[in-house]
């Protein structure tokens, strides 16, 4: 997106100054210098219907995302972008994906290796529990996603026709993406009309991570006397412990096994048109078709069936309070982890109307459709209302509605059947809508004044967004930007 915007800002420029130096023959660099910009963005979430614990539980979750972008002129008519970034995050649901970590839920200090077992981890003094509604601290408590990604875009002599090439590669602990793509634009009817299409392909592979107790029983060889269970008393609903050499045993669903496919695949095409249709308005189209394969469930949501017995690990008087925020201690052990069908085509439809009502105020408008292959299909609209104060000031508010139905494959908390052949407790994959209500400001330095060593600063960007989901989620994000030229 940045780049996109990079280039029709320049392309912006170039129409200006050909119409007041038509009779020139000297050409204007699509990008005079270099430029950089400089973004970081702070998340916060609230929620209580996290999918690592089956769709009830803390979804609490903050996130910190600095980024660079260099943007260099190679020549007249070529721009080489460079993007880097990190998003360093904590989770509070996607910690409990080991809930009875010592150092989270259960409190207590025992040796956590799954192939251990030789110690009794289950006794008075160091009670092994767990909850969805407390964070524990295992690996997936916080994380690092990095990416980097590298874009050429070479203009022709008249501006008239653009190419792009791009290429990439991001990491978290379980997941390792590898994109590239590339697009063409050609502006014509006197850089009135613009059409463009563009292609990706992402390559994606999972380092998967799975639920400890579903993970550890295949460890254990299927036997609830070895490994991490060893030692470990398993609740009835009656929240009575179970004889494992009996009949009455937890175990997963008929059939249970991990991943085998670990590759997600995605591959887009995108179809644009843009058209000027007075000196104060431009409408923009859009269309793009996405076809994913591979593994697309998530291996660290559980899910639990109505149609089986529940088992526990953890404190018995809880087991009535499961669903309750006043259960810290008490754990149930998961029938499943999501599954889903391995492609979705997704198609999103939208459009842009953007309209300059004078010189301190231009309303942007947003529309957009979407529809795929599993059941869902969603709405969004947005307005933003850039008003200029003097020359370096602009002040953006702006206001997002979005509306979804759910899924096929979606059902809450135990509301799924063991007889079904895909599901999920993912409220993102739920029907739901939300609002986000957004202000921003920006500072526009336009001759560079301020420099820093050899970097003079062109603009300023301040933001924040409200966001609310009628599924009980709630987040906010402040943002902010710095863009400089280099002399």
């Amino acid at each position: 997106m940045k780049n996109i915007l990079t280039a029709i800002l320049s392309l912006s420029c170039i129409c200006l100054y050909a119409q007041d130096n038509s009779n020139s023959t000297y050409q204007k660099r699509v990008l005079e210098n270099a430029e950089i910009d400089f973004v970081s963005s702070y998340y916060e979430q609230d929620g209580n219907n996290a999918s690592v614990t089956g769709g009830i539980g803390t979804e609490r979750l903050t996130d910190v995302t600095p980024t660079i972008t260099i943007t260099m002129p190679l020549s007249a008519n070529e721009i080489l972008t460079v993007d880097a970034g990190i998003s360093a995050y904590t989770s509070a649901s996607s910690s409990n994906l080991d809930p009875f970590d010592s150092s989270g839920a259960s409190g207590g200090e025992y040796d956590d290796d799954l192939q251990g077992g030789n110690a009794n981890r289950n006794n008075a003094n160091n009670p092994v529990t767990g909850s969805p509604w407390v964070a524990s601290s295992g690996e997936s408590y916080m994380d690092i996603w990095g990416n980097a990604t590298l874009s050429y875009t070479k203009y022709s002599e008249d501006r008239n026709r653009i190419w792009n090439v791009n290429g990439g590669i991001s990491a978290e602990y379980d997941y390792f993406s590898a994109g590239f793509g590339g697009g063409y634009t050609w502006l014509f009817n006197q850089k009135n009309t613009e059409i463009g299409v563009k292609g990706s392909v992402f390559l994606d592979k999972w380092s998967a991570r799975y639920p400890t107790e579903l993970d550890s029983y295949l460890d254990a060889d299927r036997n609830l006397n070895n490994g991490f269970f060893e030692g470990i008393d398993i609740l009835n609903e009656q929240g009575q412990i179970i004889d494992k050499n009996g009949n009455d045993l937890w175990s997963p669903v008929s059939g249970f096994e991990l991943i085998q496919n670990k590759n997600r695949n995605s591959y887009t095409l995108s179809l644009s048109f843009s058209q000027i249709l007075s000196r104060n308005a431009q409408l923009s189209l859009f269309v793009d078709l996405i076809q994913q394969e591979g593994w697309l469930a998530n291996p660290m949501q559980r899910v639990y069936f109505g149609d089986r017995p529940n088992y526990f690990v953890g404190n018995a008087a809880n087991i009535p309070n499961y669903t309750s925020q006043s259960n810290t201690d008490v754990f149930q052990l998961a029938d499943d982890f999501e599954r889903l069908p391995d492609t979705r085509f997704k198609t999103p439809i939208g459009a842009r109307l953007n309209y300059f009502i004078n010189e301190y105020l231009t309303v942007r408008t947003y529309y957009r459709y979407y529809f795929d292959n599993w059941g869902m299909s969603a709405h969004t609209a947005s307005v933003e209302l850039p008003i200029k104060l003097g020359d370096k000031f602009t002040l953006y508010p702006n206001y997002r509605y979005y509306t979804q139905s759910a899924i096929d494959y979606f059902a809450p908390f135990e509301e799924h059947l063991s007889t079904q052949q895909y599901y999920t407790s993912d409220f993102d994959l739920s029907s739901f809508n939300a609002h986000q209500y957004g202000f921003g400001i920006r500072y526009t330095d336009i001759f560079t004044k301020f420099k820093l060593f050899k970097f003079g600063l062109k603009s300023i960007d301040l933001r924040f967004a409200q966001y609310e989901r009628s599924t009980g989620l709630n987040a906010s994000i402040i943002s902010g930007g710095f863009k400089f030229i280099f002399d």
